[in-house]
């Protein structure tokens, strides 16, 4: 961790989602119920946190917003199917995220929904982060930031998910279909790769 944090500095980490596991299950047994506000709270609750996971790993603006959209279409219409037995809310809806945006990247494409269909109240730009907010930091922080576009998409999604929304080895592992020792390499290779990006931009 103290590596981690020469490296990226204090924001490495502060993204993490502080979700409840209880509020989670109570807004998603809401929506089957037919509640349409509580789609629009869990939106609220997730919305910022996949944007930056998805700029992230897009590094577009348009992008990034067709696949919050989608992710979360995706994932109301999948509701259903949510087992909270096998992986935590969070976990779930990254991992739909992360998919979408490797489609995104395959095809430049995807189809989207209005978030009108949402009750309005419930949708606001505020709860979106704008990519000037998670570039706004100091000039090294930024710098690992666009070291990162370096990265192969592999490493770019671990090290995004593990420096910047805080997660786990296993559960890194869960959203991109991995054992945890695999995610863990990925993550050292990553890191070194950054380090080298970054010494050689310092000469």
């Amino acid at each position: 961790m103290e590596q981690t944090e020469r490296l990226f500095g204090p924001w490495a980490g502060q993204l993490a989602v502080p979700g409840s596991a209880s509020i989670d299950e109570a807004l998603i047994g809401r929506c089957l119920q037919g509640d349409e506000a509580a789609y629009g709270l869990l939106y609220q609750r997730y919305a910022g946190y996949i944007y930056r996971l998805v700029y992230g790993l897009l590094q577009q603006r348009q992008d990034a917003e067709e696949v919050l959209q989608d992710s979360f279409e995706y994932a109301f219409r999948r509701l259903a199917h949510y087992d909270a037995r096998r992986a935590s809310f969070k976990t779930w809806l990254y991992k739909i995220a992360v998919s979408r945006s490797r489609n995104k990247r395959r095809r430049r494409w995807l189809p989207t929904f209005s978030l009108s269909q949402l009750p309005d109240e419930q949708v606001r730009d505020g709860a979106r982060p704008q990519p000037e907010e998670v570039l706004a930091l100091t000039q090294r922080q930024r710098a690992v930031w666009e070291a990162l576009q370096s990265l192969s998409p592999k490493l770019r999604e671990t090290a995004i998910l593990h420096y910047y929304e805080g997660l786990t080895y296993v559960e890194i592992g869960e959203i991109l279909d991995i054992p945890a020792k695999t995610a863990q390499s990925r993550m050292r290779l990553a890191h070194k790769q950054l380090r080298a990006i970054l010494d050689e931009e310092a000469l």
